[in-house]
């Protein structure tokens, strides 16, 4: 079974995806900044990561760049999901090692699509 990590630090936009992960049949974790999925990862490794740009202590471009940096064989596909929409925040994202970005708010259908476009759904 495929895994996934929230990395959110809105309760209420970790619920929905997770919803919408459990529904695709995903086993899910999750985490409320990116220190946290740090020490998540380090524990087991996700097959994907839903990520967040702006939370507290870490925000999830400094964890894309670390995860990425780590040269851990089984990199996970990492989808920002995220309200930063403007075009300096989706290139630093792709740059850091982001394979997919989609805003908020989003849908079910929507991140399935961009889930399908990474090849893990």
């Amino acid at each position: 079974m495929k895994t996934c990590l929230i990395v959110d630090d809105s309760r209420m936009i970790r619920k929905f995806s997770r919803q919408s992960m459990e529904a695709l049949g995903f086993t899910v974790s999750e985490a409320c900044d990116g220190q946290e999925a740090m020490v998540r990862c380090e524990s087991e490794m996700p097959d994907v990561i839903l990520l967040d740009w702006n939370m507290p202590v870490m925000s999830g471009i400094e964890f894309l760049r670390l995860l990425r940096r780590t040269g851990h064989a089984n990199q996970p596909k990492v989808v920002f999901c995220t309200t930063e929409s403007d075009t300096a925040h989706i290139e630093a994202a792709i740059a850091a090692g982001a394979d997919e970005y989609v805003m908020k708010p989003f849908d079910h259908d929507t991140l399935h699509m961009k889930l399908q476009l990474v090849g893990v759904a």
